[in-house]
């Protein structure tokens, strides 16, 4: 393992900025793994770096396959992580809408520059990512449709879904979607949770991409086979919204089986404890993102179905 200054920016008062990752191996830009871009993604960084001491401990035995080179950078945004802000500290902009860069351009516009022109050649590359939604979901891979996408190499993960998420015009500016246009094969692996350390499903992630370094041929010890993965379309996803605002009360959890008229949650009436309206499945299927917040608005999505 050597640790490496990917990216290295000055600061006027305080120390630099910097971003720091971990190589291992020698040879072919294999595979690049990044945590988090946002200040909130303790799980994401959490990751990396349990991946970090497995992938140290896989060299240091002999496990690593010859002429192929591993980067891990578990945080590609120290400054807001440090304040736990979720966007650049100074102008809350987000990095993950500033690709592919620009290297004259405002400060996020280039930090993103010098991270993609690190990482930009390599074969594959993954991204533990944030949803913009704020709840938990079934741990699964999501890859973005621009025409370079590959299905079947998101399946080699292991996770129990493979969700292809349709390009729209602002997800032109994210790194999955520019890594994939320099033919990089990109993917997005949504752990359970999002801004909570999730330890079980963090360790079911170091477990996949550890099942997806060995079918690729470049971790070589056998590792359990995990989930044969469905492949779901963000378009087929059936949305439950609230129709009333008050304290959300679920029934279910994601991955839980439910049926067409299944009682999903109840919203309760904060001043009287009433129960004021419930949320309804509108299908047979499985819970595939659930709202994990203590209060909702009206006609909130609180829920994702796959239907089956």
């Amino acid at each position: 393992m050597r640790k490496v200054t990917i990216y290295e920016n000055r600061a006027l008062y305080r120390d630099d900025f910097r971003i720091e990752g971990y190589t291992f191996g020698k040879g072919k830009k294999a595979v690049c793994i990044v945590g988090n871009m946002r200040g909130n993604e303790y799980q994401q960084i959490y990751t990396c770096a349990q991946l970090v001491q497995n992938l140290k401990w896989a060299e240091k035995n002999g496990y690593l396959t010859d002429g192929y080179k591993i980067l891990i950078v578990p945080s590609l945004n120290p400054y807001s992580m440090n304040i736990e802000k979720r966007f650049w500290p100074t102008d809350n902009t987000d990095i993950n809408r500033m690709y592919p860069g620009y290297d004259q351009g405002e400060t996020t516009q280039r930090v993103a520059a010098g991270i993609f022109n690190a990482i930009k050649d390599y074969e594959y590359g993954i991204q533990f990512c944030s949803n913009y939604l704020q709840g938990r979901f079934v741990p699964n891979i999501s890859v973005m449709t621009t025409g370079y996408e590959d299905v079947e190499d998101a399946k080699l993960f292991g996770v129990p879904y493979v969700e292809i998420r349709h390009t729209k015009p602002y997800d032109t500016a994210t790194l999955n979607y520019n890594w994939q246009i320099w033919e990089c094969k990109a993917f997005s692996f949504y752990t359970a949770s999002n801004g909570n350390i999730d330890k079980e499903s963090s360790e079911m992630a170091v477990q996949a991409v550890g099942r997806f370094l060995n079918r690729i041929g470049i971790l070589n010890y056998n590792i359990r086979p995990g989930y044969d993965s469905q492949v779901v379309s963000t378009t087929d996803l059936e949305s439950v919204r609230t129709k009333a605002a008050g304290i959300f009360e679920p029934l279910v959890n994601p991955g839980d089986e439910v049926y067409e008229g299944s009682v999903l949650a109840r919203i309760i009436s904060p001043l009287n404890g009433e129960v004021i309206s419930k949320c309804i499945s509108p299908c047979n299927g499985i819970i595939f993102y659930m709202f994990d917040g203590q209060m909702t608005y009206e006609k909130t999505s609180v829920f994702k179905i796959i239907p089956m």
